[in-house]
């Protein structure tokens, strides 16, 4: 099959970042490839404007709803450079015939090691440390240590157990709640799994490995956070929708809860006067879970041959429906 003859959509602002024989193979390979203009993730309108006459799409996380795939004229494949696929419209792609793929595991172990990261910048107060120190104070800051405490995993998929195997150098208690837990796994680890209204009143941290799905959204109300144990931290590095932020807030403020690291955000990227990410214990970084060298290579190359195969008339590795 004449490849020259298809027109490719790229907008991952990562993608062939450390890897520049991937945006060779890509020019190589079709007759034209158009990345994303704008450095960001492409709303619903960027998207809709760029997609007529588009036959494949590696998409980052843009928002491609059924106005954006409204324009989709000649558009096979869908291929996520990702594991989630919320900003998707299954149900419209699926109608329209277009295949929908991702890259699960890519980036388990890169964002694994940024939930450890988080927790550990809660823990011994690296924040505030890093600010006052470049202002020239020498502050007696206390932190706690990770051994002997408990930590919560929600979700136990490949992140979730990336992030256990990390944490156990660390003589902490591992706790898990997941719908459909990996009972062999657990055993293996000395993971305790239990249902979550239990871990999360035993849990000094809490950390987050669930996807976006209509039953997790909004997951972390008020209720979730009333069950945590009171001077516990929660750890976000899965997906904003996940945490309702003026609950969250709320319980930050009574001092129910002693901190908060997020890598995602409902509104990304956030409003600069925002409460939530102004308020002392609270931590946030822009959404960089996955952005390592070997996540981000291992991500494009995965999107890349999944394109590929579908644009081929073959089937793809993962697809998602």
């Amino acid at each position: 099959m004449d490849l020259k003859k298809f027109r490719l959509l790229v907008t991952p602002t990562s993608y062939a970042k450390n890897d520049p024989r991937l945006k060779t193979e890509l020019e190589r390979q079709f007759g034209e490839v158009i990345y994303n203009p704008t450095g960001k993730p492409l709303t619903s309108e960027e998207v809709a404007s760029l997609l007529p006459g588009i036959d494949g799409y590696i998409a980052g996380l843009d928002c491609i709803d059924s106005r954006a795939l409204q324009h989709a004229d000649k558009l096979k494949v869908i291929a996520r450079y990702g594991v989630g696929v919320d900003a998707v419209d299954l149900e419209v792609a699926k109608k329209m015939g277009i295949v929908v793929t991702n890259t699960p595991g890519a980036n388990s172990a890169s964002v694994a090691e940024l939930a450890v990261a988080l927790i550990l910048t809660l823990a011994r107060q690296l924040s505030p440390a890093f600010s006052a120190t470049r202002a020239g104070q020498w502050p007696r800051l206390s932190g706690i240590t990770l051994e002997n405490k408990y930590v919560a995993l929600i979700g136990l998929g490949a992140i979730g157990k990336q992030t256990a195997l990390r944490l156990k150098g660390f003589g902490c208690h591992l706790m898990a709640y997941d719908p459909y837990p990996d009972q062999k796994f657990a055993a293996e680890h000395q993971i305790d799994l239990d249902e979550m209204n239990v871990i999360l009143e035993k849990a000094d941290f809490v950390s987050l490995h669930l996807p976006l799905m209509p039953q997790t959204k909004n997951l972390v109300n008020r209720q979730f956070l009333s069950q945590m144990k009171r001077g516990a931290y929660l750890i976000n590095t899965a997906r904003g929708e996940l945490v309702d932020e003026d609950a969250l807030l709320e319980a930050l403020k009574s001092g129910h809860l002693a901190g908060a690291a997020l890598d995602a955000l409902i509104q990304e990227p956030p409003d600069p006067n925002s409460e939530l990410l102004s308020f002392p214990g609270v931590i946030s970084t822009p959404h960089l879970g996955a952005q390592t060298d070997g996540a981000v290579n291992q991500m494009g190359w995965m999107a890349y041959e999944d394109c590929l195969a579908v644009l081929q008339g073959k089937p793809p590795l993962h697809p998602v429906q």
